[in-house]
């Protein structure tokens, strides 16, 4: 009897021990040194287009290739890298009316789920479900989304400085500002209320 209640102890601990390791992703973490990742937007007004970026970008998503669906994760904008041409568009932008980027410091994307998988090789296409945070005005979002696990490639985007994976996320999609408090009352003929916002990044995961 007690060999078999060892036995039986082992199979356990074999399957905790499986079963913790699967529920593991890979953790990605998107600060980026280099000043490469970027957040786009663009409101295309039937008087004026307004075009722009952000670099200000961090966070850290947990991805597994072996269950995509599984992923999740937090990316973060600090408001007043956001830039546009213009130099008083851009302190409009940064003022109490607008982006309020005194009071408000941070916009965030905190992704919950992945449905819809569509698997290509390294190419993970499907629907993300989560939250955006925007001059303090929460709401679920479903956003598609395209995720590219490039495995020990870290290397080649550091000179060999790192060794280690990259995630690299693509997505674009749009918000009405006028959701968010942003300016509600500013005339969508001059100012669009649709916001289109792109995604370019890419995420480490350095070898330990």
């Amino acid at each position: 009897m007690k060999i078999v209640k060892n036995a039986w102890q082992s199979v356990g601990w074999a399957v905790l021990l499986a079963v913790s390791s699967s529920a593991d992703g890979i953790k990605f973490d998107f600060k980026d040194p280099k000043g490469v990742n970027t957040v786009s937007f663009s409101m295309d007004a039937p008087l004026e287009a307004i075009s722009g970026s952000a670099h200000g970008i961090s966070g850290e998503v947990e991805f597994d290739p072996a269950k995509p669906e599984a992923t999740k994760g937090k990316i973060t904008v600090a408001t007043a890298s956001m830039h546009v041409p213009n130099p008083t568009m851009k302190e409009h932008m940064h003022a109490k009316d607008w982006m309020d980027v005194a009071t408000y410091a941070d916009l965030t994307f905190e992704a919950e789920s992945l449905s819809d998988v569509q698997k290509s090789g390294d190419v993970y296409n499907g629907k993300v479900q989560g939250k955006m945070t925007l001059k303090g005005v929460t709401k679920p979002v479903t956003v598609p989304v395209k995720l590219t696990y490039l495995k020990d490639k870290l290397g080649a985007r550091t000179n060999g400085r790192m060794q280690g994976d990259l995630l690299v996320l693509r997505a674009q999609f749009s918000v009405k500002r006028s959701e968010f408090g942003i300016n509600p009352g500013a005339p969508t003929d001059k100012v669009s209320d649709e916001v289109e916002l792109t995604l370019s990044l890419a995420g480490s995961a350095p070898k330990r």
